[in-house]
């Protein structure tokens, strides 16, 4: 028997090379509302949820106004500055055909806000080949919870036991643990292999990956 039937996909920093340009843009949206906070810190907490990532480094809450304006903000900084920045991790396309081929079940579990997915999957070039979708916009506790991958499992009607998260920081590594849900981390953005302890296996990249999936 197959080890996996479903396939759940993190975007950013796995698929697309974004985890920069969202340092980037949370730090000038902090900035704008008075909370200086260096690059190196806002790139170490990529991966988890908006929301939370602002009352890390700032202490305002979550579900505050003051912080959905500075998720906001920082939204539209990453569109109208950022987003044209990022490229698409080797392999993306050539990982998600090859598990489509397979068979797998395919669903994204994104910790991007439902207007930022689209364009971040064709940067991927893969927006023509994963329909079903989930983002922190579809649930009311985003990463490190396991809301995501809670709900995109829901959508695909897999197993847990029988599927596997593709994610490349801690934050993702932890919501599938917390999911019960298998997980294979690439390295491609930016987290070392001792930090994505906790993995089944970490690969260098969704290329590495494409070609040594494991069956």
């Amino acid at each position: 028997m197959r080890r996996y039937q479903g396939v759940l996909l993190d975007v950013d920093g796995t698929l697309v090379d974004s985890n920069d340009a969202h340092a980037q843009a949370w730090v000038e949206a902090l900035a704008k509302h008075g909370h200086e906070v260096s690059v190196p810190r806002a790139r170490s907490l990529v991966g988890m949820g908006g929301d939370k990532l602002i009352e890390i480094v700032t202490g305002i809450p979550a579900g505050s106004r003051a912080n959905e304006r500075i998720s906001s903000d920082r939204t539209q900084l990453f569109k109208q500055k950022w987003l044209h920045t990022v490229k698409p991790q080797l392999g993306a396309r050539k990982l998600v055909l090859r598990l489509r081929a397979d068979g797998y079940m395919i669903a994204i579990a994104s910790a991007a806000k439902a207007e930022e997915l689209q364009p971040l999957l064709e940067i991927a070039d893969i927006a023509d080949l994963v329909e079903v979708r989930t983002t922190s916009s579809d649930v009311e506790h985003s990463k490190p919870d396991p809301d995501i991958i809670n709900a995109a499992l829901a959508r695909i009607a897999t197993d847990r036991k029988r599927t596997v998260m593709i994610g490349d920081t801690p934050y993702d590594v932890r919501a599938a643990r917390d999911a019960n849900v298998d997980i294979i981390a690439v390295s491609c953005g930016g987290w070392s292999v001792e930090a994505l302890a906790g993995a089944v296996a970490v690969f260098g990249g969704p290329a590495d990956l494409a070609d040594n999936f494991p069956t």
